[in-house]
């Protein structure tokens, strides 16, 4: 990470160096890529009161450029407040961060997702029995039809040739059947 310090109508003393600094290493707890900190400490003088401008400019990788001005009688002070302020942008980012880990079905244990349609199908054991799809390849719908002609089966579940999911079933009507 890079650092400057930058006086403007300000002699730096190693003293105000050192606290911005300390101040900018506690930045480094958020495990946040900091390509660079630069640091602006100005004295303005108006109607006869002195005020102290501080600022910090981060770049982050992956995140927009953090600036942050704070005004404050006593330098110090202003030094403080900005750290507070920028390390409430960085906990925010942080948190984001960690918090929305996108998990990909791919990434979950299969045996997993086994358990899980297993203790769903024991609450249902004795209405529903569990069949699999024998093809999973395009069917035409007059192919589909004869087969559940030829079967005890009241519908059929499909892919037509438009790769889309069928569903044939025997209508109530003898001799119907219904498509969906």
């Amino acid at each position: 990470m890079n650092t400057s310090i930058v006086g403007r109508h300000i002699k730096l003393t190693d003293a105000i160096k050192d606290y911005i600094n300390s101040s900018i290493s506690a930045f480094e707890k958020y495990n946040l890529d900091i390509i660079s900190v630069a640091s602006i400490v100005s004295a303005d003088e108006k109607q006869g009161k002195k005020s102290f401008t501080f600022e910090f400019t981060l770049n982050i990788a992956n995140i927009d450029t953090v600036v942050v001005k704070q005004r404050d009688k006593d330098l110090y002070s202003a030094i403080d407040i900005a750290v507070d302020r920028v390390s409430k942008v960085l906990r925010r980012h942080h948190d984001k961060i960690s918090a929305h880990k996108a998990t990909k079905l791919s990434e979950l244990e299969l045996t997993e997702v086994q358990d899980k349609i297993a203790q769903e199908l024991e609450r249902f054991e004795d209405e529903i029995i569990p069949q699999r799809l024998t093809s999973y390849k395009p069917i035409d719908i007059e192919e589909a039809l004869e087969d559940l002609k030829n079967s005890t089966a009241q519908f059929k579940v499909f892919y037509d040739k438009d790769d889309n999911m069928r569903v044939l079933y025997k209508a109530n009507v003898a001799g119907k059947f219904g498509l969906y």
